[in-house]
């Protein structure tokens, strides 16, 4: 199974909000990330709709978590951006005439794969994934640092 890059760059528009503290701007998300504004708007779009972002329109507008990072955890983003799950035919809606599609050892096999991967997921919250010496206070910290030498220097 492989996540898209929407799916991805969701996970990291949250641990980068999570990370920032007040509100972020998509301009400075799409600069740190190196990715298209538009790209991150579309995102956003799906964020927003599934309750987990929040927008803010005018001078002191901006984007911002729904609520806290540790009440947001990854296999729930993971569900609610990723589109498909279908792992085999039979989990397409509709799209199977097999037989056993009830019965089915691989099917249930399958499944219980799935709920494994989201149960696994699920022992993250965005605000584990963030703040490590590794993730991306450290590069937001270094990045802030090579922008204004003054002000990396007094952190």
């Amino acid at each position: 199974m492989k996540l898209t890059s929407q799916t991805n760059y969701a996970v990291r528009m949250l641990m980068f909000c999570h990370s920032k503290g007040d509100r972020a701007k998509v301009k400075e998300i799409a600069a740190f990330y190196g990715l298209p504004e538009r790209f991150l708007f579309n995102i956003l779009q799906r964020l927003t709709a599934v309750g987990l972002m929040e927008t803010t329109r005018g001078r002191g507008g901006g984007i911002r978590l729904a609520r806290p990072a540790e009440q947001i955890m990854l296999g729930d983003v993971v569900r609610l951006v990723e589109e498909n799950f279908e792992m085999a035919e039979c989990f397409e809606a509709g799209g199977t005439d097999c037989p056993l599609i009830n019965t089915c050892g691989l099917n249930k096999a399958l499944s219980e794969a799935l709920r494994s991967f989201f149960d696994s997921l699920n022992r993250y919250s965005i605000a584990d994934l963030t703040g490590s010496e590794f993730n991306i206070d450290v590069l937001m910290r270094l990045n802030l640092a090579m922008k204004d030498p003054v002000q990396g220097k007094a952190n």
